[in-house]
């Protein structure tokens, strides 16, 4: 009776430690639902609010002199005819156009004012940033529907040091204004081609890709 229980002790514990190996392997931590290679359905994105290095266009209805073409200033700001400095960063294009038509209105009468963004950079908080053991290091506007697989493929993948499995991905909260540490399986889902490791991307995600140890 004696080695039939010791027997039973040690296969426990050899099951209980190649489950430890499995989860150190993953690099543990809370996992994300995988995501398809193509959306199935598309859908948009939160509302794009402009960021430092914007391009814009400033159309102004029946007053094409009081429009232009701009780029946002590292300071955020925008200066326009008639309207210097005024800030632009944080605010959605929708808003921008409120307030240079506030500004307007002190000069004509009802203006009609439309801003476009032309070439986008998009606030920090609208980026998602790739760090780490890739090809090129890199921080990517987000753009609705973009996954890890998309990212991965901006930045040129993983270099060849890379553990990407042991790879990490950080995700603000904005209503709780904390943030959550992901594991994701980068060398899976780019040398396997494994569907499962690739996952949804937010803005303001940050990938962190750890070299190998040996």
């Amino acid at each position: 009776m004696p080695s039939i229980r010791s027997s039973r002790l040690l296969a426990s514990s050899a099951v209980a430690c190649l489950a430890l190996a499995g989860c150190a392997g993953s690099g543990g931590g809370p996992q994300l639902p995988p995501a398809a290679f193509v959306a199935m359905q598309e859908g948009p994105g939160e509302e794009y609010v402009i960021g430092p290095l914007d391009e814009l266009t400033i159309f102004v209805w029946r007053n094409p002199e009081l429009g232009a073409q701009v780029q946002v200033r590292p300071d955020g700001r925008i200066t326009t005819p008639l309207i210097t400095d005024m800030p632009a960063v944080g605010k959605t294009p929708k808003m921008l156009a409120d307030d240079i038509t506030l500004q307007l209105s002190q000069y004509i009468q009802e203006p009609l004012v439309s801003v476009i963004v032309n070439k986008f950079a998009g606030t920090f908080s609208q980026q998602v940033r790739i760090v780490g053991a890739t090809t090129k290091p890199a921080s990517i506007p987000y753009r609705a529907n973009m996954t890890l697989l998309d990212a991965m493929i901006a930045v040129g993948g993983l270099s060849e040091f890379a553990a990407g499995n042991r790879a990490r991905l950080i995700r603000f909260d904005k209503q709780t204004g904390g943030q959550t540490e992901y594991a994701i399986r980068l060398a899976d889902l780019l040398r396997k081609g494994d569907s499962k490791a690739n996952v949804m991307l937010m803005p303001g995600d940050v990938i962190i890709i750890p070299e190998s140890t040996f």
